[in-house]
């Protein structure tokens, strides 16, 4: 597997759900399309713009003259950066905003942002009249690999992350390549958690190229465009396939059990990005699978190790501030984990691994050892 040498033309993936079906389109400077692709699918739509206030800083002028230029009438509605928006404020403050705006359902709403923007604008798409489509337009690596992709929206509850919400698929994805240009490399970083976890959960030889091009992922060479492509249909394969999470598309959520019990820990708060939490996620899942046999340490150790190289979190000790109150007590993150959406009848299920690119589902997981494990590894501060 190497990457393209130079950058290529616009990359198209097709996430295959019938006549629900939409593209995602990533390449640099594709933003530009984003007019012209709208009037194309929905003749004389009016459009809401979804954003927040600090991508509306870069992006919402630039998308707002773009849609100017096709001929595409918009209102645009902001909202306060990070997890605190995606709450029931949040989603009452957007659902007004667009009823005010008289959207209706044969208009659309363009998330434009993260992935919170996206799953907060696309959660108020789905009930606003009983269900008003929607754009992403991912701003960050992770939306872009990740969040935008597979109809994933929803809130927080104060009990657990992404607690309420409903699956609404887009219409159509525009992932911007040159967008990430302007992310901090603390958020970079945090994305790359999620590319990483292609290569972990299913395709080892993705993880191998990681490893070997992770450099020009970062410094926004060639390789860039290629990993989200890669991850993008690693994703759109999964989702076509169990668009409900019924059975594979739990293996999405390797790392996900521990990162969010992690973030609800530290109060969905800037102390611990989403990609950060799964990155530490990610490495509890590996090192827990490798303590019960699973895998091979070796693994466990490779994937710290190249997590770490990029500079993500990969210990609980790695969390700003820790410890505190829910986060250095093995229990209360037990509790947590008990709300996590995977659990069945009070059953935990975990995404475990039994080597780099073999990920799988673990139903019915005693808690006892997980306790244990968690003890353990907080003992080691």
């Amino acid at each position: 597997m190497t990457a393209p040498l130079n950058h290529s033309a616009p990359i198209t993936v097709e996430v295959a759900l019938g006549d629900r079906a939409y593209d995602i389109v990533i390449g640099r400077d594709v933003l530009g399309s984003l007019g012209e692709r709208i009037a194309r699918l929905r003749p004389g739509a009016r459009t809401a713009i979804v954003t927040d206030h600090t991508v509306a800083k870069s992006w919402l002028k630039p998308t707002e003259e773009i849609l100017d230029k096709a001929g595409i009438a918009h209102t645009s509605i902001v909202v306060g950066e990070g997890e605190s928006s995606k709450t029931y404020a949040g989603l009452q403050q957007v659902s007004e905003a667009l009823i005010a705006a008289k959207i209706e359902r044969n208009d659309l709403v363009i998330a434009l942002g993260g992935g919170v923007v996206g799953d907060l604008a696309g959660f108020a798409a789905s009930i606003l009249r009983r269900g008003v489509d929607f754009v992403q337009v991912p701003t960050s690596l992770l939306a872009q690999v990740d969040s935008s992709v597979g109809g994933k929206t929803g809130i927080n509850s104060p009990q657990g992350k992404n607690l309420l919400g409903a699956f609404h698929q887009p219409v159509l994805v525009i992932a911007d390549t040159a967008v990430l240009d302007t992310l901090s490399p603390r958020q970079f970083r945090a994305g790359y958690a999620e590319v990483a976890k292609y290569g972990a959960l299913g395709d080892e030889a993705f993880f191998a190229w990681l490893e070997a091009n992770h450099a020009d992922i970062f410094s926004g060479g060639a390789a860039r465009e290629h990993a989200i492509a890669t991850s993008c249909r690693a994703k759109a394969g999964i989702v076509a396939r169990d668009e409900r999470e019924n059975g594979e598309r739990a293996l999405l959520n390797l790392g996900h059990t521990f990162g969010h019990a992690l973030e609800a820990a530290t109060g969905f708060s800037d102390r611990l990005f989403h990609g950060e939490g799964v990155a530490i996620g990610m490495v509890l899942a590996a090192q827990f699978s490798a303590a019960r046999g699973m895998m091979p340490e070796t693994d466990a150790v490779r994937l710290q190790s190249h997590l770490a190289e990029v500079g993500l979190p990969t210990q609980l000790q790695d969390i700003a501030g820790f410890p505190q109150e829910g986060l250095a007590d093995a229990d209360a993150l037990m509790t947590l984990m008990t709300q996590d959406k995977k659990v069945k009848r009070g059953k935990l299920t975990f995404i475990l691994m039994e080597g780099i690119g073999r990920a799988v589902i673990a139903n019915d997981v005693d808690p006892a050892p997980v306790r244990d494990f968690l003890h353990g590894k907080l003992a080691e501060a």
